[in-house]
C-alpha cells in the first residue's frame, strides 16, 4: 500500500525502455524496409524529374512586344533542314532532329549526356497570331521565330 505523501516516479531512470527497444525484431525489420522504400522513392522521384525535364528540350525563350511574339530556341548541332515548325493561331510546335555524328572506332563512352534523335517542343502562345505572316531565321544554332499578333478586328454596330 502507498501512503498519500509518498510520490511515485515512473520512467525517469536509465532503466526506462526506449521506443526502439520495445519493438520486436520483426517490427524493426519492417521499419527498416519502410525507410529503405521511402529513400528509394525519393531517389526515383528525383530521377523521374530529371528525366521528364530533359523532354523539355530544346529550351526556349518567349518574348512579347506590342505587335508580335518572338520565340528563341537553342538548337546546337542541328542543320536547318532538320527543323520543322508548325504553328496555329495560339501555339507553336518545334521539331528538331539531332544526329549522333561522332563514331570513333574503338572508343567507349565514359559519359554520354548529349541527346540524339528527335525532340519536340510545343508552346502555348499568350496571344493569337497571324499564321501567314510568321517568319523564322536560323543562325549560329539559334532559331528565332517572329509571330506577328493578329489585330483585333473591330466591327462597328449601328444602333437603331
Amino acid at each position: 500500500m502507498v501512503d498519500k505523501d509518498e510520490s511515485i516516479e515512473m520512467g525517469t531512470g536509465n532503466d526506462a525502455m526506449s521506443e526502439e527497444d520495445e519493438k520486436s525484431p520483426a517490427e524493426n525489420m519492417l521499419s527498416d524496409i519502410v525507410n529503405t522504400i521511402r529513400d528509394k522513392q525519393e531517389e526515383l522521384g528525383k530521377s523521374l524529374s530529371d528525366y521528364t525535364t530533359s523532354f523539355q528540350k530544346p529550351l526556349a525563350d518567349i518574348m512579347e512586344t506590342e505587335t508580335s511574339i518572338i520565340v528563341i530556341t537553342d538548337l546546337p548541332g542541328v542543320k536547318k533542314e532538320d527543323i520543322d515548325i508548325d504553328i496555329s493561331e495560339d501555339s507553336i510546335d518545334i521539331v528538331a532532329k539531332f544526329e549522333d555524328e561522332i563514331e570513333e572506332e574503338g572508343a567507349n563512352y565514359i559519359k554520354k549526356e548529349r541527346s540524339y534523335g528527335e525532340t519536340r517542343r510545343s508552346l502555348s502562345l499568350p496571344a493569337k497570331i497571324d499564321v501567314k505572316s510568321t517568319t523564322a531565321k536560323f543562325n549560329d544554332s539559334i532559331l528565332t521565330v517572329k509571330l506577328p499578333k493578329l489585330e483585333a478586328k473591330k466591327h462597328k454596330v449601328d444602333i437603331n
